[in-house]
């Protein structure tokens, strides 16, 4: 199919690489308006954990397209340490990057979502949030997911009068810039992780842009408050 998000009005964090990238790529080919935010390369510069530049982008961007329809909240940034390595400022940074680039996006553009009528809010969890990976330094970014996870439900129910449907995906493991530098650092990460998955091969953000345009899409209008797996099956046993 071809246009599924015809006419509508798109903000894609961490839009300039990995998954927020896949899903700007995307949406952009299945007819949406898409604007891009990262720190460079996209669209607009902002940094998500400053109240203040997001607001200011958020504001920007309702005030020039009149509404937002769909929000997908891709940026995110985490330290991985094992719990003895990891300092309180390196943990602070990751629930920061994990949840304040979720919170601080979304209550800037609830004013814009509200006007839509019929938004779609797409946030990220993890198969993180759900399961530890044996070898993998994670705490940290399996606390900031699991919170997302807990986020988005709440935001499902106070989106609802207003039209705005709230949805997680929980990717496994895929093939992004930041996760190549994971893979390095840990030299039997991959076959940790292939050893768990059901399909024996990594995501790729497109595995999970796909799922995004179908949330994204007036197909997905029933569909709030969920949770879906994009993970090869690795939690599924």
């Amino acid at each position: 199919m071809a246009d599924r998000l015809a006419g509508k009005v798109a903000v894609v964090t961490g839009a300039a690489a990995g998954i927020g990238k896949g899903c700007a790529q995307m949406f952009r080919a299945e007819g949406a308006h898409v604007i891009g935010i990262d720190l460079s390369g996209a669209d607009l510069a902002a940094d998500l954990t400053d109240e203040a530049a997001t607001e200011a982008a958020f504001a920007q961007i309702i005030a020039e397209h009149g509404r937002i329809d769909v929000l997908v909240n891709a940026a995110a940034l985490a330290v991985f340490a094992w719990i003895e390595a990891m300092t309180l400022a390196q943990w602070r940074h990751t629930l920061a990057g994990e949840l304040d680039t979720v919170f601080l996006p979304t209550r800037a553009a609830w004013p814009g979502l509200k006007q839509s009528g019929c938004a779609s809010v797409i946030n990220f969890a993890s198969a993180n949030a759900r399961h530890a990976l044996e070898g993998s330094a994670a705490l940290a970014h399996c606390a900031g997911k699991g919170g997302v996870l807990a986020m988005t439900r709440q935001l499902a129910m106070e989106g609802a009068p207003h039209g705005i449907r709230a949805n997680t995906i929980s990717p496994g493991f895929i093939r992004t810039e930041a996760t190549a530098r994971h893979l390095a650092e840990v030299p039997d990460l991959q076959d940790r992780v292939l050893a768990k998955n059901m399909v024996k091969r990594l995501g790729e953000p497109q595995d999970i842009a796909w799922c995004a345009t179908w949330l994204a899409s007036d197909e997905a209008r029933y569909v709030t408050g969920a949770d879906i797996a994009v993970d090869g099956g690795a939690t599924a046993w």
